[in-house]
């Protein structure tokens, strides 16, 4: 093989596993849409795809409108070197990954996420009993349907709307939203969707919600915010009936350290102090709350909290004072 041959080969491979994560990444792909994001004519993706299905991946196409590429389950797993037991092992470890409340469960849903395109039908029902014997103890999520978080998962890769059923107040209403991306806090699993009745970004709590299911009709994303900060600062603020904002005097990585996620955010202002974002249900609580770190602060906001932490600091102070 001469040099020219052996770089376009090369050339050619690459943009065969970019194809193949492409289709990995959403449940259906137009030929034009392929061939712009890989800077090839349709009929070189035509090819490439053929080249996958004779790899043993189950790269399926259809005509007319909604039509594309998707890759879909296959009568055997493609090339991963997994038998059927090997499979069924990494995906139920994998689910027990996204709901055991580690570090490790977002990167847990997308490998599942993946897998789950792929995985035969005829090994899904193993998987589902599989899961149902999976338990954790100690501090961790309350525990989710795994057939939801999966639900919800291909929505958001498909960009496809999902329907729900969500507490408000003392009643359930049906909800309609466009998935974004889920998210995972400390405590528990949430998701990031735009809610077509409220017409507005929203925060959900994956384990309030039942009746979950996908719809066929996709959507065309907007633009979003980032959505870890979004859910966080909603979960530490904006669910509450009041908010505090703080400079407190101590590296950011110090009070992350110190304070739950959930809790709180905190943003860096140099390297020897850091702001605290927080809520709760009452202003002397949160107060307390930054009091307890041990770092000297103040209060930016609100003015009345500024009053209150004169207030306490004078009872504080009448307190030590000697009898």
């Amino acid at each position: 093989m001469d040099r020219a041959s052996g770089t376009a080969e090369r050339g050619t491979t690459e943009r065969v596993l970019t194809l193949l994560g492409l289709l990995q990444q959403r449940r259906l792909w137009t030929g034009p849409e392929l061939a712009g994001r890989l800077g090839v004519t349709s009929r070189t993706v035509r090819r490439d795809v053929e080249r996958l299905r004779a790899l043993g991946y189950p790269v399926h196409a259809g005509q007319g409108v909604g039509g594309g590429y998707q890759l879909g389950p296959g009568q055997e797993l493609p090339p991963l070197l997994l038998d059927d037991e090997e499979a069924i092992a990494v995906t139920v470890s994998l689910l027990a990954g996204a709901d055991g409340g580690s570090g490790a469960s977002d990167a847990a849903l997308r490998a599942l996420t993946k897998l789950d395109q792929v995985l035969p039908t005829r090994l899904r029902h193993e998987v589902r009993a599989l899961s149902g014997s999976v338990a954790f103890f100690g501090r961790g999520r309350p525990p989710i349907n795994p057939d939801v978080l999966m639900t919800l998962a291909r929505a958001c890769r498909d960009e496809v709307e999902a329907g729900f059923d969500y507490p408000s107040g003392s009643e359930v209403r049906r909800r309609r939203a466009e998935p974004y991306r889920l998210v995972a806090s400390d405590r528990r699993w949430y998701l990031l969707a735009y809610d077509l009745d409220r017409d507005d970004w929203r925060t959900f709590r994956v384990d309030r919600m039942t009746a979950v299911s996908a719809r066929t009709w996709r959507f065309r994303p907007r633009e979003a915010p980032d959505a870890a900060a979004y859910v966080q600062e909603g979960v530490a603020s904006r669910v509450y009936p009041h908010r505090a904002r703080f400079l407190v005097h101590a590296p950011a990585d110090t009070v992350r350290e110190q304070v739950s996620a959930s809790a709180a955010v905190v943003r860096p202002r140099g390297d020897d102090r850091c702001e605290v974002l927080s809520g709760g249900g009452d202003l002397d609580f949160i107060l307390m709350h930054v009091l307890l770190l041990g770092h000297d602060f103040e209060v930016l906001d609100p003015e009345e909290l500024a009053g209150r932490a004169r207030a306490l600091a004078e009872r504080l102070r009448s307190a030590g004072a000697p009898r």
